[in-house]
C-alpha cells in the first residue's frame, strides 16, 4: 500500500501532459527550498565564523578573567600573594599581573615629529610563571623579542598597524609619553613622565584595532615610567582551562579573594559586541527564514493547483476504495518529496560554498571596518541540524491544508467535476 501511495504521489508530481516529467510548479518550489536553505546555510555559517574568529583574536591577547582592586585608579597592591592565591583555584592555568595604561607614542622632533596614541601593556617575563595570553605565551617562548636591546633601553613591541603607521623599524628608537605619571615643576606647571623605548620587534593579530593601538613592554619599563613600586600593578590577568568557563572561574576567584579585589570575565568585558553580533545573527536568520516560508507557500499553490488538475482522479480512486487517510498520505508525500530533496540539495550547496569561501577566502573584506581581513566561515552540527529541521517542519506543515481539502473531495462530485 506504501508503495502505491508513493507511486500515486510521484505521478501527480509531473505535469498532466507529460507523465514522468516534473511540472513547472513544482520545479519552483523546489528551487524556492533550495535557495532558502543554502541561503540559511551560509549565512549562519558566517555569522559563526565572525563570532568565532572575532574570539579568538580577543582572547589571543585578553586574559580569560581579570583580578582588580577597588579604588579610584586602577592600581592593585601585592600582586604576588594574589597570584598564589589565584593559582589555587580549579580550573585556572595561569595568572600573571599587567600594568595598562594609555600613552602617546612620539617619534621624532620639531616639525618634524609625530604623535599617536596607544594602550601600553607591561606584562611580566618571568619564565618560572604561567602566562595569561597566547601574546605573553610567544613572549616567554621568544616567538616574540621583548628582551633588553644592546642599547640599554627599555625594549618594546609595537603593532604591525601601528609600526606601519608611524614607519618604524625594529632598532629604532620612539618617547612614550605617561599621562598618569604628572610632577610639577618649580613654575607649578604639570610636566608629563617621558621614557625612551627602543623597538625589538612587531606583532599582528590580524585584529586592525589591536594591530594599530597596542603596544607591549616589560613589567618594570612599565612601571617606571608610571611611576609605580615593584609591588603595584594595574591587575592579574588570569587564564582557565576553558575560556566559556571563565564566569563560574571568576566566581570562585571572587569567593577566594574577597574585598577589595573583584573579578570581571571577558564575556563582560565584551559583552556588548558579542550580544550585538549574536542579535545580528539571530535577525539574519528569521530574515532568511522567510526565503523557506515563501518557498512553502509554493508548495502549498503547487498541491492545490495538483488537487483541481486531479480531482476526477481523487474521486476515481475515492470510489475504487481509497480511504481518506490514503489520499492524505499521497499529498503529504508529494510535499514532502519537495521538502526533503529541496533541503538536502540545498544544504549539500551551502555546506560546498562554506568550504570554498573558507578554503580559498574569495571574499576579503576592509579590516579597519570588520576587525578580519576576510569572511570567516565556521560551520555547526547544531546550527545545520536546526536549519535541516525548520525547513522540513515547513514543508510538511504546507502540505497540511491542500491534503486534507484533497481528502474531504467526495466521489460522486469529484467524478463529475469538469
Amino acid at each position: 500500500m506504501r508503495r502505491l501511495h508513493w507511486y500515486i504521489a510521484r505521478h501527480y508530481l509531473g505535469s498532466s501532459r507529460g507523465r514522468g516529467l516534473l511540472s513547472l510548479i513544482t520545479w519552483i518550489a523546489l528551487g524556492g527550498v533550495t535557495v532558502g536553505v543554502t541561503a540559511l546555510v551560509v549565512v549562519i555559517a558566517v555569522m559563526t565564523g565572525m563570532q568565532e574568529d572575532l574570539r579568538g583574536k580577543i582572547l589571543e591577547s585578553t586574559p580569560h578573567v581579570l583580578v582588580l582592586q577597588q579604588g579610584s585608579s586602577l592600581r592593585l597592591d601585592d600582586w604576588e600573594g594574589v597570584v598564589d592565591t589565584i593559582l589555587q583555584v580549579d580550573e585556572v592555568t595561569g595568572a600573571a599581573p599587567f600594568v595598562l595604561s594609555t600613552v602617546a607614542v612620539t617619534v621624532g622632533s620639531g616639525e618634524t615629529s609625530y604623535t599617536q596614541t596607544a594602550d601600553l601593556y607591561g606584562i611580566s617575563v618571568d619564565t618560572a610563571r604561567s602566562p595569561a595570553t597566547d601574546m605573553e605565551r610567544q613572549i616567554l617562548q621568544g616567538v616574540l623579542d621583548l628582551e633588553e636591546p644592546r642599547s640599554g633601553l627599555a625594549p618594546i613591541l609595537l603593532g604591525q598597524g601601528l609600526a606601519d603607521r608611524m614607519n618604524l623599524f625594529e632598532g629604532d628608537t620612539l618617547v612614550l609619553v605617561a599621562m598618569e605619571n604628572l610632577r610639577q615643576d618649580l613654575f607649578g606647571g604639570l610636566t608629563p613622565a617621558l621614557r625612551q623605548f627602543e623597538v625589538t620587534g612587531t606583532f599582528q593579530t590580524g585584529m586592525y584595532e589591536y594591530d594599530t593601538r597596542n603596544v607591549y613592554t616589560t613589567l618594570a619599563a612599565a612601571q617606571d615610567l608610571l611611576g609605580l613600586g615593584p609591588d603595584t600593578v594595574s591587575g592579574i590577568g588570569v587564564r582557565t582551562t576553558d575560556p566559556e568557563q571563565a564566569g563560574p572561574v571568576g566566581e570562585a576567584i571572587q569567593e577566594r579573594l574577597g574585598f577589595p579585589y573583584y573579578v570581571e570575565s571577558w564575556m563582560v568585558t565584551n559583552r556588548a559586541l558579542f550580544s550585538a553580533l549574536r542579535l545580528e545573527k539571530l535577525a539574519m536568520g528569521l530574515i532568511l527564514s522567510l526565503i523557506v516560508v515563501v518557498a512553502a507557500f509554493n508548495i502549498v499553490s503547487t498541491l492545490v493547483m495538483v488537487v483541481a488538475d486531479r480531482t476526477r482522479e481523487i474521486g476515481i480512486l475515492k470510489a475504487m476504495g481509497m480511504t481518506r487517510s490514503g489520499i492524505l498520505r499521497v499529498f503529504v508525500l508529494q510535499g514532502a518529496w519537495i521538502g526533503v530533496v529541496g533541503t538536502v540539495v540545498g544544504t549539500t550547496l551551502g555546506v560546498f560554498l562554506c568550504w570554498l569561501l573558507e578554503t580559498y577566502e574569495i571574499i576579503r573584506i576592509p579590516p579597519d571596518v570588520y576587525f578580519v581581513d576576510h569572511l570567516p566561515v565556521s560551520l555547526r552540527i547544531a546550527d545545520l541540524a536546526v536549519i535541516v529541521g525548520v525547513s522540513l517542519v515547513v514543508a510538511f506543515a504546507a502540505t497540511l491544508y491542500p491534503a486534507i481539502q484533497a481528502s474531504r473531495l467526495e466521489p460522486v462530485d469529484a467524478i463529475r467535476h469538469d
